[in-house]
């Protein structure tokens, strides 16, 4: 799943003492109640038989008739299945190959100004089925005519099983190592070149590196192009961090504190 997320800040770059990196090793947490989400909308249109999400990466227009439709450039899933409910329902199926990946049911509220979407991913290498819920407010009405879903919606708040949020850090002389329990792992020197990324196919290098005495940086790549940066900044008693997550692919930032376990 992917899917939250995290910073911004220019500083001066150099490299950190051990004693201060040490302060990232262990279990960390991401708590959602904190998520501060981009500011740039979703937008979605369901109307005369098709489904269209301009927003999405890659952009989607399948026909939303509840048959699988090919996807491309989607390394996630091959196919999207759109089954129009009701008024008020729509629900979505991913797959690779012939395995379900993920799935949700996006249902909008009596007065059609609430968005919740309740997703399942079972894409993820360990760890079993991920779920979880967000919702989103409507800040446009889609058009004329349109499904209720159709529109511009910000997102307002997340919910995911634990697994989905926790990874751990653990460093050896100059390298820092990441796990988590859906099976993503690697293993960087800090300043280093790039290092395999395992687990994600989304994923295939990262790099490493410290931001002043405080702040860790990651470099997601995919094939060789940048698709996101995370920044993290632990608190001066090691027990919290401020995390930063920017989507170069969709152009959104969003943010969230973290704590250790």
């Amino acid at each position: 799943m992917t899917k939250l997320w995290f910073m911004l800040l220019s500083t001066l770059i150099f490299s950190a003492p051990l004693a201060a990196q040490s302060q990232f090793e262990g279990t960390w947490k991401l708590d959602l109640a904190s998520a501060q989400f981009s500011t740039k909308p979703d937008q979605y249109l369901l109307q005369n038989g098709m489904y269209k999400c301009k927003t999405c990466v890659p952009p989607i227009d399948v026909k939303a008739d509840g048959s699988d439709q090919k996807v491309t450039g989607d390394p996630y899933s091959d196919t999207l299945a759109v089954k129009v409910v009701d008024d008020h329902n729509v629900e979505f199926t991913s797959k690779k190959g012939d395995k379900v990946v993920g799935t949700s049911k996006n249902s909008v509220s009596a007065d059609g100004g609430m968005l919740t979407v309740a997703w399942t991913d079972n894409s993820q290498p360990q760890g079993g089925t991920q779920t979880g819920t967000f919702t989103e407010k409507r800040v446009a009405k889609g058009p004329a005519g349109a499904h209720l879903i159709s529109g511009s919606w910000h997102a307002e708040k997340s919910e995911a099983t634990d697994a989905a949020l926790t990874w751990s850090y653990k460093l050896n002389g100059n390298e820092l190592s990441m796990t988590n329990p859906t099976g993503q792992s690697f293993t960087a020197k800090l300043g280093g070149a790039d290092a395999p990324f395992t687990g994600d196919p989304g994923v295939t290098s990262v790099s490493v590196k410290m931001i002043g005495k405080d702040t860790l940086e990651e470099t997601h790549k995919r094939n060789g192009k940048v698709i996101s940066i995370s920044k993290m900044t632990v608190s001066a008693d090691g027990k919290s961090a401020k995390n930063v997550y920017q989507d170069k692919l969709a152009g959104t930032t969003a943010s969230a504190e973290s704590h250790k376990m």
